[in-house]
């Protein structure tokens, strides 16, 4: 079996919008391997200019909410409307195993199926709150291939929405109604990131507790501060089973692109999103010469042990072993 394809037959297989030959290049950006980062390098340089035309759509939600759920219907109603539609589903890895459940093609049976729907589930690992570190890339060669809507799922409310709501256009935020509290289990920062936020499970006698639900979370949002490009998130109810309230879901999200591409928003936080990509990588690559260098190697488990012991302040051996890495 053949370990990768060249440079040209990645480039030309994905422009000609092979899902087989994104799927490898996924992968390829994916790997841990320095031949194949180089390439993947090379791979994302070449495929630059056929980026950048899609929605970016970032989801997240509360535990139980029904994220898979949600972006099938969802999925299915955007095909519908004639668009091709990539799923970029970050899936949890164990931090013992590195193993990863995969499940997203199961509870996206239908939708998995389409020729106009990509999904593709990607282990976390050990990125910060679960978002992929190569999810950017993924993003971009799903763009090269010709989708037009790029949805962007994370694990759950965690660290893992800021990194989200950086590589992306739209944040969508789905709430449950009817458990407790309202406002219980949502961090201050995610609902001020939330770019609309929408009820689910919207059905089955639950509608009067949704409704309520909804007119809770508009009076929060009334006190967080103004939305960048001049929006004000709206509050919607939805049903992902009955597939109602999606059709108003997607006039807001168009609503938004028109008006932040009109005033200017869109673009000036895309650029803002390049910035803080490049920044990003510069610290994760540091970060990997740093425990890669063999003097660090060598000290690193005996400062380790120092520190434990109370021997040796923390503050000052990190100081120490970058002095060290930093030494000609």
């Amino acid at each position: 079996m053949r370990h990768r394809l060249s440079l040209e037959e990645y480039v030309s297989g994905i422009l000609a919008q092979n899902r087989f030959v994104l799927s490898q290049a996924i992968t390829l950006v994916e790997s841990q391997l320095a031949q194949d980062n180089e390439l993947a390098l090379q791979v994302i340089d070449r495929l630059l200019p056929y980026t950048g035309k899609s929605y970016r759509i970032g989801i997240t939600g509360v535990p139980g909410v029904g994220k898979s759920t949600f972006i099938e219907a969802f999925g299915l109603y955007l095909i519908g409307q004639g668009k091709k539609l990539a799923v970029l589903a970050i899936d949890p890895s164990s931090q013992r195993s590195r193993g990863s459940i995969m499940g997203d093609k199961t509870r996206m049976a239908t939708l998995s199926t389409l020729s106009a729907a990509y999904i593709r589930p990607s282990p976390s690992g050990t990125s910060l709150g679960g978002v992929s570190r190569k999810t950017r890339e993924a993003m971009l060669l799903c763009e090269a291939a010709g989708f037009d809507v790029v949805l962007i799922e994370t694990v759950g409310v965690g660290q893992s929405e800021t990194a989200v709501a950086q590589m992306t256009d739209f944040f969508l935020l789905l709430m449950l109604a009817g458990a407790g509290d309202e406002l219980q289990g949502i961090k201050k920062g995610i609902m001020e990131m939330a770019d609309l936020v929408a009820i689910t499970k919207a059905d089955e006698g639950n509608e009067l507790k949704a409704e309520r639900a909804k007119a809770t979370y508009q009076n929060s949002l009334m006190f967080f501060p103004a939305h960048a490009g001049g929006w004000f998130p709206p509050v919607l109810t939805c049903s992902a089973v009955q597939g109602t309230g999606l059709d108003q879901i997607w006039e807001q999200l168009q609503n938004y692109q028109i008006q932040t591409q009109t005033n200017g928003f869109w673009q000036h936080k895309r650029q803002q999103q390049q910035t803080e990509w490049l920044h990003d990588t510069i610290k994760q690559l540091l970060e990997e010469q740093f425990y890669q260098n063999p003097s660090i190697k060598n000290l690193l488990e005996t400062t380790e042990k120092q520190v434990q012991e109370g021997k040796q302040h923390a503050t000052q051996a990190a100081a120490d072993l970058v002095k060290l890495f930093l030494s000609p």
